[in-house]
């Protein structure tokens, strides 16, 4: 494997010259940068990433905990973060925690060994008190974990009102909500809040049912339902889902059984991502959080505390949501 003095012999250039292209450091001739990056070229130079962190304290490297890469939301929440990155020069580390607390950790560690200059926390399995240890930049979605941690998130009160609204408009008398877990202080459970006091003000009978954290794949949301619905599905007219994997699920179980979609049955979603959009037969009435503009700020915000070291209330960021009227209310 070829060195840095290797390459500076065959340029007839000194090792600091070659550091200096390598890093765009200092003024350096059009002739003198040619012979260096022919020779780095010729000899198939790689420079070891892990000495010129130490050495500008830097990797341009950012890590990225997903609770579940199977789940659409997030493989494109990753393509965004990824583009952007990208765009700024900064290279993305993708870890899968599957929701498991030891999993999370050991990526953690596993990120820090590896001298990220910051994480995106999109998993939340740990306490709190376990992200205040990191001695790194952070940002966390959909979560507030710390002032000292900024967010960034959809207008999820806005969306839960949406969707609730648009049920009762369209004439539903006693409405089902699919939430997340509500035992964490997710930012996603202000859809639950919203829609629970909406009911309220509308004199509309409601439950809430914990359930869209199930696992992102078809059949676990079926057996949930056939579990948890299978005896009271007919008691509503309205579902709103926390997310659409769980909406057009119950879209298929109410259709083979017996139960008519939206004339029987009104179901709403939330997320609006590639499956949803890919869906022709229904198309599902859901909640567009728009993942690009979430993807962008995720990215942007780390690297503005990487590169600046601002942290502030003006560091949280929460994106507008869109209603997408579809066949299914």
């Amino acid at each position: 494997m070829a060195s840095i003095k290797d390459v500076a012999k065959l340029a007839g250039v000194s090792v600091t010259t070659v550091s200096r292209v390598l890093n765009n450091r200092g003024y350096i001739g059009d002739e003198t940068r040619q012979k260096v990056e022919m020779a780095i070229k010729e000899l198939d130079y790689q420079p070891n990433q892990i000495a010129r962190a130490l050495l500008k304290n830097q990797s341009n490297l950012i890590g990225m905990i997903v609770p579940d890469l199977s789940h659409p939301l997030f493989s494109e929440l990753i393509h965004w973060v990824e583009a952007f990155a990208n765009e700024k020069n900064y290279k993305l580390l993708v870890c899968n925690s599957l929701q498991e607390s030891e999993k999370e950790s050991n990526y953690i560690s596993m990120l820090r060994q590896n001298r990220v200059d910051g994480i995106i926390m999109c998993s939340h399995s740990l306490e709190v008190e376990e992200y205040l240890k990191l001695s790194l930049p952070l940002v966390s979605f959909d979560r507030i974990i710390s002032p000292s941690i900024p967010y960034v998130a959809s207008d999820n009160y806005k969306g839960g009102e949406l969707a609730t609204t648009h049920l009762i408009e369209k004439g539903c008398q006693k409405i089902l909500h699919i939430s997340g877990p509500l035992q964490y202080d997710l930012l996603a459970n202000r859809r639950t809040d919203a829609f629970q006091l909406t009911c309220m003000k509308k004199d509309i009978p409601f439950v809430t049912l914990e359930g869209a954290h199930v696992k992102a794949d078809f059949q676990s949301n079926w057996e949930f339902i056939e579990r948890e619905l299978a005896n009271q599905l007919t008691d509503f007219d309205g579902v709103f889902c926390s997310n659409d994997i769980m909406a057009y699920t119950l879209y298929v179980y109410a259709t083979q059984h017996g139960i008519k979609v939206p004339d029987q049955l009104k179901i709403i979603g939330y997320d609006y991502h590639n499956f949803t959009r890919m869906l022709q037969h229904p198309r599902l009435t859901t909640v567009k959080q728009p993942l690009n503009r979430i993807g962008k700020a995720l990215c942007s915000s780390l690297i503005d505390q990487v590169e600046n070291g601002k942290i502030d209330d003006t560091n949280n960021i929460v994106i507008d949501v869109e209603l997408i009227r579809g066949d299914t209310t």
